[in-house]
């Protein structure tokens, strides 16, 4: 699966494209910062306006508006163009497995489920990847930025739990998300959800391959057919139980994590010790942050599905090496 990163064909698009690729991330994310910033700014125009009469002009209005339009022109540019390029960087990454898989069709082609492995498989391994790689990679570079922003925003404001400890945003950020990622990997341990991915994949396929074969051979149907359909039927409703059992956890911290950063700023909020415009700033960083901590809880379903789609593609591999060392000398 990784021979895209060790075969000179690919040098270029393995290397120079993944650098292109972090550095237009890395903008955006800068890009970001500065619409952050910005939102201080215009919430704090706008209290004053609605404080004071006429304390600004309409052209001071429409100019913070059209400032925030040119940031966003910038951030939606630079996001298409990443998203172009990614999706090329991946497809080609695709190729360089489906090329080897190519190469030894003739030995794949008796192993169980093989087109499916070489069709479906790499491409939903590159589409997965495409999703998830990107936003590991700025969920990373978010941190970086929002970690320092956050704890100047925090200096001489009273947290819950924390009071004016310069730290107290960013620690309950932390716990908060990863506490959330934790039950996450919790559920989805107990409920074996990797598993039982797999496992539908496996009966999709079978169920799958005698359809084809179907196709050409009268006798196959319809009581071969109606027994793997019945075992297709088993494992879906088997998964969307387990899946109903992880959704209960995961919505109900979904709901909860709307007021976090409310909750955490109450005493602040109540003493009226900010600005809106800096009240606007921390939840948002606040959110970049705690959104950035919760990476694998967001990803979650998601990371299963990658899981499962990279333990056949391995073994699938692993069948084709170990064909190729049965083979008797010649």
């Amino acid at each position: 699966m990784f021979r895209f990163f060790t075969q000179k064909k690919w040098f270029l698009w393995a290397y120079v494209g993944s650098s292109v690729i972090l550095t237009s991330l890395w903008i955006s994310v800068q890009i970001d910062v500065q619409i952050n910033e910005w939102f201080g700014e215009f919430y704090d125009m706008i209290q004053k306006a609605l404080a004071t009469p006429n304390a600004i002009t309409l052209g001071e209005y429409m100019g913070r508006l059209w400032s925030f339009a040119e940031l966003a022109a910038m951030f939606i540019a630079l996001a298409l163009a990443t998203s172009f390029l990614t999706s090329h960087f991946l497809f080609r990454w695709r190729e360089s497995m489906v090329e080897f898989y190519h190469s030894v069709y003739d030995k794949a082609r008796t192993i169980e489920g093989a087109s499916q492995r070489v069709q479906e498989d790499t491409i939903r391994f590159s589409r997965i990847m495409e999703d998830l790689g990107t936003s590991l990679i700025e969920s990373i570079m978010v941190l970086v930025e929002y970690f320092p922003l956050l704890m100047g925003l925090a200096i001489g404001i009273d947290i819950m739990w924390f009071g004016e400890w310069e730290y107290g945003l960013v620690t309950a950020a932390f716990i908060w998300a990863v506490g959330g990622t934790f039950l996450m990997i919790g559920l989805a341990w107990l409920l074996r959800l990797v598993g039982i991915e797999y496992d539908l994949q496996k009966r999709e396929a079978a169920y799958r391959k005698i359809l084809v074969l179907a196709e050409d051979d009268g006798t196959i149907r319809p009581k071969t057919l109606d027994e793997l359909f019945e075992g297709v039927r088993t494992i879906h409703y088997k998964s969307y139980l387990r899946y109903l059992y992880f959704n209960i956890g995961r919505l109900a911290y979904l709901q909860v994590n709307v007021l976090v950063a409310y909750i955490i700023l109450a005493p602040a909020i109540v003493a009226g010790v900010m600005t809106l415009g800096v009240m606007q700033q921390i939840i948002r960083a606040f959110g970049r942050v705690e959104g950035s901590l919760q990476y694998l809880f967001k990803s979650w379903p998601t990371i299963i599905e990658l899981a499962s789609v990279y333990k056949r593609l391995r073994e699938f591999e692993g069948q084709i090496e170990s064909m190729t060392h049965q083979q008797p000398e010649r």
